[in-house]
């Protein structure tokens, strides 16, 4: 097995992680809070259970979804 670097996509964006990478340290190098954000992986929903042991591989799509809080119920009646 080899030790370079591979490709994956991260919201539209291509970074370089190493091999056999976990979902969920892919997600900690980005500085994604765990608790805050929702996973497709190749286009599938990732459930949050599945993180630690879904590694990624060469070519394999990401999308991050960060859940934002805030707003104001003033305008709701």
């Amino acid at each position: 097995m080899s030790n370079e670097p591979i490709t994956v996509t991260v919201n539209g964006d291509a970074i370089a992680c190493s091999p056999q990478t976990p979902v969920a340290e892919v997600i900690a190098q980005l500085n994604y809070n765990p608790r805050l954000v929702a996973i497709e992986y190749n286009g599938e929903i990732l459930h949050r259970q599945h993180w630690g042991n879904t590694l990624v591989k060469e070519g394999d799509r990401l999308e991050i979804v960060t859940i934002v809080g805030g707003g104001s119920l003033e305008n709701c009646a």
